[in-house]
């Protein structure tokens, strides 16, 4: 494994590395069903390892943020029937291209998925401080402080009120 490469920054890089290889195996897919982005996601995980790109454990960590963030982007879409930028939050021309455009292709095939675990995910899931996570907003769960991400970043405690966990900014919370 490279050792020049902070952890911090090898991470990031991960987490788009994996986004990549993801959207890819889906493009290539001649057909997508429900458990088949836990594969791709699994096999991007797996690759990671293999290339020496990631200690098991790390790649663990990754793919479990990956696979949180693409199923609450598809829930969002598929709840609102929104576009992706709606979900993001902010200026869409902010986001890195290239990320942009994969989680934008994931997200399209994930839809169906969101509808069958509705209910696993009505309270949606949770992020906290140490964690990577992709573009978006996250509001603190203590003080409801905002944090956007315009690229993929590591979520820091709540500048607020240094709490640790988030949710992300869903239209409930503009009522």
């Amino acid at each position: 494994m490279n050792d020049e490469i902070p952890t911090r920054e090898k991470w990031l890089n991960a987490y788009n590395d994996m986004m990549v290889r993801v959207r890819t195996a889906i493009e290539e897919a001649e057909e997508y069903t429900a458990p088949v982005l836990k594969r791709f996601i699994h096999n991007a995980r797996d690759l990671a390892v293999d290339l020496e790109e990631l200690t098991r454990e790390e790649a663990e960590k990754i793919a479990m943020y990956l696979h949180r963030d693409i199923e609450d982007a598809g829930n969002y879409l598929a709840e609102t029937g929104q576009e992706l930028g709606d979900w993001l939050r902010f200026d869409i021309h902010q986001v890195e291209d290239r990320l942009t455009e994969t989680l934008t292709r994931v997200t399209d095939h994930t839809r169906e998925e969101m509808l069958e675990f509705e209910h696993e995910i009505r309270e949606g899931p949770t992020w906290n401080s140490g964690e990577v996570t992709g573009p978006g907003t996250l509001v603190c769960a203590s003080c409801g402080a905002i944090i956007r991400f315009h690229k993929t970043g590591y979520i820091p405690n709540c500048p607020n009120c240094d709490h640790t966990v988030f949710h992300r900014k869903t239209v409930k919370d503009e009522l």
